[in-house]
């Protein structure tokens, strides 16, 4: 013959106390997982820094040639004269 047991509800403070052991695992398991992009922003930061100084030297090479000073000087000339 089958004995039925019957269930006993956990009581509230043994449930709260589950509750937390759980979320101290997770806790410890991100902490000690470390985060995911350790290190990664100076590396970014940096090679932005040299693209954005290329890049401006660039520009400046450009602004200075002879060309383009002529273009810019005639420009502003005609500006200013009206024509």
């Amino acid at each position: 013959m089958m004995k039925f047991v019957r269930a006993v509800r956990p009581t509230a403070a043994v449930l709260v106390v589950h509750r937390l052991a759980g979320w101290f695992r997770r806790r410890y398991r991100r902490v000690a997982a470390g985060p995911p992009d350790a290190g990664m922003n100076t590396a970014e930061y940096a090679i932005g820094t040299v693209a954005a100084c290329a890049f401006a030297a660039v520009l400046y090479k450009v602004v200075t040639s002879e060309t383009v000073s002529g273009a810019l000087s005639g420009l502003l000339e005609r500006s200013l004269h009206g024509v």
